[in-house]
Order: C-alpha cells, then sequence, then structure tokens
C-alpha cells in the first residue's frame, strides 16, 4: 500500500482543489529575483554564448550523457561557467509586464530559480559560496562558513564527488513566483521547471568535456540552513556536481 503522502500531495495539487491565485485576484507579481546581502561582491561574467566550441553534434552529445561523478583536477574557464550558467537560467528577455524568456522552459514563464554555485575549481574565481544573478548575467560571491564544501557534502549524505567538482550547481525556488500564478499547483511545475534546467546543463557539459551528477539524495532542512534559506518560501529543490573528465 502506498503512502498517503504522495497521495494527498496529488489529490490537493489537482484543478479542483485550487484556490484562486494572487494573479486572479489582481496583486502584483513578485520580483524576479532575490535581493542581495549588503556583503555580496559582484563580477561580470564574460558572454555565455560567446564561447568557442568544437563542431558539436547534438546527436552525439545526447548518445554520450551519462552521470559522471569522477573528475580532474583540470579547473573550469570563467567563460566556460558563464556558458554554462546563460544555458540553464540566462535571460534572452525581459517584458514592460515583467515576464523573463529564458534558456530554459517554465511553466507560465515564471522561472521561480536561483542558482546558487558552491565554487572549488574554477579559474578566476576565488574558492566559496555564489549566486548567479540572471537578470544582470553577472556572480555574487556570498559569506559563508569556510568549511562549507565539506557541510555541503556531508548534507548531501557524503556524496564525496561533491568535494571533488569544480563546481556544484544548486537551485533553489523562490516558490512565490510560481504560486502568484498558480497556486498550490505551483508545487508540481517547480520540479518539472528543474528537470528542464538540470537536463541542459548535462548536455551542455558534454559539449566543453565536462560530466554531471545530478543530486536529488540530501537533508533538506541542513541544505537549507546552509544556504540561509526559510524552507518554506525559499527553499532547495536539485544539486548537481559537475567537473571536468579525466583523460583515458
Amino acid at each position: 500500500m502506498l503512502n498517503s503522502v504522495g497521495k494527498d500531495f496529488l489529490r490537493l495539487t489537482s484543478f479542483e482543489h485550487l484556490e484562486p491565485s494572487a494573479q486572479s485576484q489582481g496583486a502584483p507579481p513578485p520580483a524576479l529575483e532575490l535581493p542581495l546581502p549588503e556583503s555580496a561582491q559582484v563580477t561580470s561574467l564574460p558572454d555565455g554564448r560567446a564561447l568557442k566550441l568544437a563542431n558539436v553534434d547534438l546527436i552525439k552529445l545526447v548518445e554520450k550523457r551519462e552521470t559522471l561523478r569522477q573528475y580532474s583536477s583540470i579547473p573550469l574557464t570563467l567563460a566556460e561557467l558563464a556558458f554554462l550558467l546563460w544555458g540553464t537560467q540566462g535571460v534572452k528577455t525581459v517584458s514592460e509586464n515583467g515576464v523573463t524568456r529564458r534558456t530554459v522552459p517554465s511553466a507560465g514563464s515564471r522561472h521561480p530559480f536561483e542558482t546558487y554555485l558552491l565554487v572549488n575549481l574554477v579559474e578566476g574565481l576565488q574558492p566559496g559560496f555564489y549566486r548567479y544573478l540572471a537578470l544582470e548575467h553577472k556572480i555574487a560571491h556570498l559569506p559563508a562558513a569556510e568549511d562549507l564544501t565539506q557541510k555541503i557534502m556531508e548534507a548531501c549524505r557524503n556524496q564525496k564527488h561533491i568535494a571533488n567538482s569544480a563546481v556544484t550547481f544548486m537551485w533553489v525556488a523562490d516558490i512565490q513566483r510560481s504560486y502568484w500564478r498558480f497556486a498550490q499547483r505551483a508545487y508540481r511545475y517547480i520540479f518539472l521547471d528543474a528537470g528542464h534546467t538540470c537536463q541542459n546543463l548535462y548536455l551542455l557539459a558534454e559539449a566543453i568535456g565536462c560530466g554531471v551528477c545530478a543530486i536529488a539524495s540530501y537533508d533538506d532542512k541542513q541544505v537549507n540552513a546552509l544556504l540561509g534559506l526559510d524552507g518554506e518560501d525559499q527553499f532547495s529543490v536539485y544539486l548537481a556536481s559537475l567537473g571536468k573528465r579525466q583523460e583515458k
């Protein structure tokens, strides 16, 4: 007999149980981006579309894609990181009514994610804790404990590839962005959105000689606390470690 929690989730997020959305009641939409702490240091990124790639065969990338947990000690370049960030959350346009069109699909174009980064090995960046500012295509260095990498690894059930990665992507949902339009059903859509985003990361990584390991097995409370999230309005949804492939 399946546990009732999953059944209740599906039932209570079905259309027949939805409450009126904030949008339908004329409330203004939430901000497109979370505010930064005053102590954050912001750095501009290279154009994410400007990275020179070798001839890329999409069919071969799809065939080659696999989860990778063993990484080399070769660092990512800042241009490569910019390419990955742009390709997973890059903003193409912002409309007058505050709707963003990005490089990944999102239900209702609500794009609820903030991309947090655990940087270990990227040229030009000090190892540490960062957040991608998608609207500006910049990166913000955030204050964090010196042993954040170790603590994130432990919160992810001691998956050691996090500590050995060049960078670990951590997608955080600002649920109000989607809830404003979809009410309870937003909780379904954010997980679909996360899948679109991570699949883009897998394919883009293959194009630059990297591999990815998607991570869903982690202690939610621990990760949220480490990222400074309240666990209700903002919470972690999906993580993915990434690094250069080891030469054979």
